[in-house]
């Protein structure tokens, strides 16, 4: 049996099933992190598994599997997949912190203060193990839609 192909394109199908994958195991991955449903990390950066490497490392691999490992557009892939993927574990992830700790400054400094007490958003990034499962998804998803797809 074939599968229907709505795009025509099956490098992005690849990233976005393992995209959609990735954002829809985030509530129940959640659940047993921490007992507690959080639908709204549906729709959200950060969390358990990492979306962007889930997108970045389904795209690549999909190009490699339907044009080749050997072409040009694979090697810019593979490039822009590392830089995204230390950019969610590294970069964002710092930025989390600092976010975290100027909220703590918010609620213990100026409690009291007429100043904004919006809170900044921590969770930006992703842990090593966050995207190291958005790598395993994303080469699983691409491998098993070119095994299916071929």
């Amino acid at each position: 049996m074939q599968l229907v192909s709505l795009l025509d394109n099956r490098a992005l199908e690849c990233a976005l099933i393992a995209w959609l994958l990735a954002q829809l195991l985030k509530p129940p991955v959640g659940y047993l992190r921490n007992r507690k449903w959080n639908w709204a990390s549906v729709l959200s950066a950060g969390g358990m598994p990492s979306s962007h490497s889930a997108l970045m490392v389904g795209v690549t691999m999909g190009i490699g599997l339907f044009t080749g490992f050997d072409t040009p557009v694979f090697a810019l892939a593979v490039a822009a997949t590392m830089i995204i993927v230390y950019d969610a574990a590294g970069v964002r992830r710092e930025a989390g912190r600092h976010a975290e700790k100027i909220n703590i400054l918010i609620n213990e400094l100026l409690a009291g203060h007429p100043i904004s007490d919006r809170q900044l958003r921590e969770v930006i990034g992703h842990t090593p193990l966050e995207v190291s499962a958005g790598i395993v998804l994303g080469l699983v998803v691409s491998i098993l839609f070119w095994i299916i797809v071929g």
